[in-house]
């Protein structure tokens, strides 16, 4: 599984990239985390606020922090 966190590296932004990483370890989840913080390569995603998080090229989430729970519900589907 490939996961990218989507924003400019803003509080929010990396408050999501730790949450991700902390909901994948704890789960044994086998992915690859990435931050995509280029405005361009963001809107490719057609992407209007941030964060988001992008799983094998979908977004699941944008324009905010899910909590742990949510998290972990979408990235184990």
């Amino acid at each position: 599984m490939e996961i990218k966190i989507l924003g400019p590296g803003c509080p929010k932004c990396k408050m999501l990239l730790k949450l991700t990483h902390d909901v994948v370890e704890q789960n044994g989840i086998n992915a690859s985390i990435t931050k995509v913080e280029d405005i361009i390569d963001i809107m490719k995603y057609g992407i209007m606020s941030t964060p988001a998080v992008v799983v094998d090229e979908k977004v699941i989430i944008k324009g905010r922090v899910p909590s742990a729970d949510e998290l972990k519900e979408l990235l184990l589907k």
